[in-house]
């Protein structure tokens, strides 16, 4: 008898052991899916140039009424952005003109600007991807700038340089977890 009840007890253990073995497994299994699907989103950036400018950018001129116009059309266009919660963060360089140009949209968005030295592209751009991975940010630039960010996201060496004269352009890289990464070209205007 007393063996008997020995052996149920060595099957219970047994039991209890499986099923606390299961649920460990189960928990890091959970758990590598929630981290394999969490590393696979798509962050989207926004590059535009700032707007027309008073004077020049070298005076850290403010924009003109037109590129006030313009900054506000930039605005109500990605105000409408929407994939899942439309614009997450906002950043501009220390000229006047980048900060001016993004102010409608973080007005209407209610999201600070954040200004950053888009000088040291590469750092700039590995701290986009790391901070904000799966999400839309804006960013304006000037169009020196625009090309080497482009580029530095793996975007588009095509750039058609001319149009960077203008102020009126707008770059959206799409930047996968696995795979290309594409570049649209947009002119953005009244």
């Amino acid at each position: 008898m007393i063996d008997r009840i020995d052996e149920y007890k060595s099957r219970r253990k047994k039991r209890k052991l499986r099923r606390i073995v299961f649920a460990l497994l189960f928990t890091g299994f959970a758990v590598l899916l929630s981290w394999f699907f969490g590393s696979q989103v798509t962050t989207t950036v926004i590059i535009a140039t700032h707007a027309e400018l008073e004077t020049d950018l070298s005076s850290n001129s403010g924009l003109s009424n037109e590129g006030m116009e313009r900054a506000n059309y930039l605005a109500s266009t990605l105000s409408s952005v929407d994939v899942i919660d439309g614009v997450d963060a906002i950043y501009a360089t220390s000229y006047r003109a980048t900060q001016e140009t993004a102010e409608p949209i973080s007005r209407l968005l209610d999201l600070p600007i954040n200004i950053v030295d888009q000088d040291i592209a590469e750092t700039f751009i590995e701290s986009i991807t790391d901070d904000h991975s799966g999400q839309i940010v804006l960013i304006v630039s000037h169009p020196e700038n625009l090309s080497r960010l482009v580029v530095e996201l793996q975007g588009s060496k095509n750039i058609n340089t001319d149009s960077l004269s203008r102020n009126d352009q707008l770059f959206i890289i799409t930047v996968p977890w696995f795979g290309k990464v594409k570049t649209l070209q947009l002119t953005y205007g009244t």
